[in-house]
């Protein structure tokens, strides 16, 4: 078993760098609309606040998720396809979301990662009975 799960913190490395601007973009829309507590009814704000939400809600679970997985002993292909995924796949999201409510790549986006979570724990659980 691997204890530092080194894929893992290169993928968790670019999450907070990606999560930099999603929050500047909120708080420069805030800026612009002097609308300093929820969203004022502007939309494009909401949006903002929403895909900022959307990933601090979803990528922090990811990531233990992907980190279990690597530090369970999971192939290294798979955590560097299920990391490379989840980037994918919150990008996508993200900028699907800022389009549109209801654009093609937030479903994209929330179908990847919720597929790739769904891998990431079916993992850890076959790590773990195969260690028992």
């Amino acid at each position: 078993m691997q204890t530092i799960p080194q894929i893992t913190l290169w993928v968790t490395a670019f999450f907070v760098l990606m999560s930099i601007p999603i929050s500047i973009s909120v708080g420069l829309r805030r800026a612009k609309t002097g609308i300093m507590l929820l969203h004022g009814e502007d939309d494009v704000l909401l949006r903002r606040m929403r895909a900022h939400g959307n990933f601090v809600e979803y990528v922090p679970l990811a990531l233990l998720a992907l980190a279990g997985a690597e530090m369970l002993g999971a192939a290294p292909w798979l955590v560097m396809g299920s990391g490379a995924v989840l980037i994918v796949a919150r990008l996508v999201h993200y900028f699907g979301l800022r389009a549109a409510a209801d654009s093609k790549g937030r479903f994209v986006g929330a179908a990847l990662t919720s597929a790739t979570m769904l891998v990431l724990a079916t993992t850890i659980l076959w790590q773990l009975t195969r260690a028992v």
